[in-house]
């Protein structure tokens, strides 16, 4: 089943649950299209759904953390996805990404913008077809 929209329900019930100050790795598992599926198809130029997601969603999401005013977010590890030794085989993913946020109401701030929704979802759900976004916190 295709998944690529953020719960803002899942986010704010986390947020309750969570120590407000405890930083957070999000765990991105990524599949994506081909070619880039955007709505407005005439608005962009075609790419690979990689090259949606790891230049246009990532630069379009940097500039709106900096314009929220969060700048301590830190890509820990981008890796190409080689085999699947455990696991389902009918999710696949094509990449992980690990992205460090000061704590999880940053990230709402920057996901639930006006500026995210028409400057960088539109890149994500062109390059996705499949996603599964995971907050973390370090156990040790």
């Amino acid at each position: 089943m295709k998944i690529t929209e953020i719960s803002s329900k899942k986010v704010e019930a986390l947020i309750n649950e969570m120590n407000e100050n405890d930083p957070v790795v999000m765990l991105n598992l990524v599949r994506y299209n081909s070619d880039a599926l955007y709505e407005d198809s005439e608005k962009y130029t075609t790419c690979s759904g990689a090259e949606a997601y790891l230049k246009r969603y990532a630069t379009a999401f940097n500039a709106i953390a900096a314009n929220e005013g969060i700048t301590e977010i830190k890509v820990k590890y981008i890796g190409d996805v080689k085999g699947l030794l455990c696991g389902r085989e009918d999710e696949q993913w094509d990449a992980i990404v690990l992205v460090e946020y000061p704590n999880l109401a940053a990230f709402r701030k920057i996901t639930e913008s006006s500026e995210y929704e028409a400057k960088a979802e539109p890149h994500r759900k062109a390059a996705l077809q499949d996603w599964r976004l995971i907050a973390t916190v370090s156990l040790v």
